[in-house]
């Protein structure tokens, strides 16, 4: 899986900037992406919701598991974790 970090100047104001920036990063690298899975630090929310419940005691975020055995192809990680969108 590609990974694409990004580090915008200035930083994305909220999710909706972030997924702006990871929607487009997206459609540069793939052929009609689809997003996945994201995660939003600000809010410490995550898509598809609950997702993380069966991953209380695990390494791997239950965002990340979902996009993995999905068919993610790219993740795009903006700040470093703030924001993290993952495509196929």
């Amino acid at each position: 899986m590609e990974t694409l970090a990004l580090h915008p100047d200035p930083p994305p104001a909220d999710y909706q900037a972030a997924m702006d920036l990871a929607r487009a990063a997206a459609a540069r690298r793939l052929e009609e992406p689809m997003l996945l899975s994201w995660y939003d630090r600000d809010r410490d929310f995550e898509a598809p919701q609950h997702a993380g419940e069966c991953h209380l005691d695990s390494a791997v975020p239950g965002y990340v598991d979902y996009a993995l055995h999905h068919g993610a192809r790219l993740k795009v990680d903006i700040q470093d974790g703030r924001f993290v969108f993952f495509f196929r």
